[in-house]
C-alpha cells in the first residue's frame, strides 16, 4: 500500500461524479507494453521526435494556457490492481474537435507496479514534461501546470487525446521499466473542473515533496522547497541542484550499463 492509493480512488470518484452530472466522458483502452502501444501511431514518439517549438500560427489547439487553467500530476502505487492498464479517460472535448480553441487542461498519469517505490517518484514527475518526445506537441510548463500546443501538422496526422495517451504510456513504460500498468485521465470540460482537480493535486504535491526530500536525505542531501519556480539562474543553491542532477545522470548511466551487461 502506498500513500497515493487513496488519491487513485479519489480520481475514480472524481470521474464518476462528473459523469453523473452529465459531463461528456469517453474511454479508450489500449493495454500493453511500450512497443505495442507505439504500434500504429501516426506520429513519431521518442527522443528528438519533436523540435519542441510550435509557433502560434502553426497551432491547431492550445491546452492549459494561464487564462484557461491547467493542472498536471502523477500518481503511483505498488498495487497494480488499482490501475486499469491502458485506460484513457477523456472528460470534455477532444483536441481534434477543437480547432483554434484554447481549452482548460487537466492531466493525471497513474502508474502501478509491484516494485514501484519512492525512488521512482522523481522520474514520474519529470517524465510528465515530454516536450521533445511527441511529434507536433509542445509543452510550456511551470510546476504543477501543463500548458501545451498541438501543431496543425500533428492534428492532420490524428494527434487527439487517444493518441496522446498511448504515446505517454509508451514513453513512461519505456523510461521506467518498473511500471506494469498505467492509466491516464485528461480533463478539458471546463476551468471549474480543472480547478477541482487542482484541489486533489495540492495534497498530492505536498506528499510528493516530502517523498523527494526523504529520498535525497537518504542519499546524503538535504534539499528544501524551492521558492524560485524554474528561475535557477538567480538561485544561490544552484550548485547544489546541479550536483544532484549530476548524481541522477550518473546513476541512470550505471543502471543502463548494468542492464546491458545483464543482457550480454
Amino acid at each position: 500500500m502506498t500513500v497515493f492509493d487513496a488519491y487513485i480512488r479519489k480520481m475514480a470518484e472524481y470521474v464518476e461524479e462528473l459523469r453523473g452530472k452529465g459531463t461528456q466522458v469517453r474511454e479508450f483502452n489500449h493495454p500493453g507494453d511500450a512497443s505495442r502501444l507505439a504500434e500504429g501511431l501516426t506520429i513519431r514518439v521518442g527522443p528528438q521526435a519533436s523540435s519542441g517549438i510550435i509557433l502560434r500560427g502553426d497551432t491547431f489547439a492550445e491546452l492549459g494556457s494561464p487564462g484557461a487553467g491547467s493542472c498536471a500530476f502523477p500518481l503511483w502505487t505498488d498495487n497494480p490492481s488499482l490501475i486499469r492498464d491502458g485506460k484513457i479517460t477523456l472528460i470534455g472535448p477532444d483536441i481534434l474537435e477543437s480547432p483554434g480553441a484554447c481549452l482548460p487542461f487537466g492531466q493525471v498519469l497513474m502508474a502501478g507496479g509491484k516494485e514501484l517505490g519512492d525512488q521512482e517518484h522523481s522520474a514520474l514527475e519529470q517524465n510528465q514534461y515530454v516536450s521533445d518526445q511527441i511529434e507536433g506537441y509542445m509543452i510550456k510548463s511551470t510546476p504543477g501546470r501543463m500548458w501545451s500546443r498541438v501543431s496543425n501538422d500533428a492534428a492532420e496526422k490524428g494527434l487527439g487525446f487517444e493518441t496522446l495517451g498511448k504515446a505517454l504510456m509508451a514513453i513512461f513504460k519505456s523510461e521506467i521499466p518498473k511500471i506494469q500498468v498505467m492509466e491516464i485521465v485528461f480533463v478539458t470540460s471546463g476551468k471549474e473542473d480543472v480547478q477541482r482537480l487542482d484541489d486533489i493535486a495540492e495534497q498530492v504535491r505536498k506528499i510528493g515533496k516530502d517523498i523527494e526530500r526523504e529520498t535525497w536525505l537518504a542519499r546524503g542531501y538535504d534539499i528544501l522547497e524551492c521558492t524560485l519556480g524554474w528561475d535557477c539562474s538567480t538561485c544561490s543553491d544552484k550548485s547544489v541542484c546541479d550536483e544532484i542532477r549530476e548524481v541522477v545522470k550518473v546513476r541512470k548511466k550505471k543502471v543502463k550499463q548494468t542492464g546491458k551487461a545483464a543482457r550480454a
